[in-house]
């Protein structure tokens, strides 16, 4: 069955139970989704690290929404390849949200008999696990890019421009200059 779309998720605000434990019988929800973004940091980490880098491009929420983690691993792909090809190397990117809220589904059938033998007994039924979300609220950073050269920030920015269709939000690219 296909996703459904992101409306159906992206504006909700509260935090139904989905608690995780290692007890299961203490746990809300008794199968985890598997995680779809692969990655969370990119590019050259060490020369991060040592301080190398002295632009930074941030992207930054402008409402607060809950994105899906297919959202988030699409928009993190386009990123990565796209920085890949135009700075080699010369660049670190990090994915800053990490997708915890798991999301769940009640199957609502709507023709036929079948559709009314499934449907009963719904009350309080709180579904099928078929995913996770990240919280994000107004301000955060979604993603994170660094690189040395001022030439980068057309390349970059670009690239960061590519996946605003992506999430289910409005978002800004901020450009920070490090001292050091």
């Amino acid at each position: 069955m296909a996703l459904r779309k992101a409306a159906a998720y992206s504006k909700k605000y509260a935090r139904p139970y989905t608690r995780k434990s290692s007890v299961k019988s203490k746990s809300y929800i008794k199968t985890i989704p598997q995680q779809k973004v692969v990655k969370f940091q990119m590019g050259n980490i060490n020369a991060f690290q040592k301080g190398a880098y002295t632009f930074i491009l941030k992207l930054i929420a402008k409402e607060s929404v809950m994105a899906r983690d297919n959202a988030i691993e699409a928009s993190r792909q386009v990123i990565h390849k796209d920085l890949e090809t135009n700075l080699p190397g010369a660049y670190y990117f990090s994915v800053k949200k990490y997708p915890h809220h798991i999301l769940r589904e009640n199957r609502m059938y709507s023709g036929g008999s079948k559709g009314e033998r499934v449907n009963q007994g719904m009350q309080q039924a709180f579904g099928t696990t078929m995913g996770r979300a990240a919280f994000i609220e107004q301000g955060e950073e979604i993603f994170f890019v660094a690189f040395a050269e001022k030439k980068s920030i057309p390349m970059a920015r670009k690239a960061m421009e590519k996946i605003k269709s992506k999430l289910p939000c409005a978002t800004k690219i901020v450009l920070e200059r490090l001292k050091h």
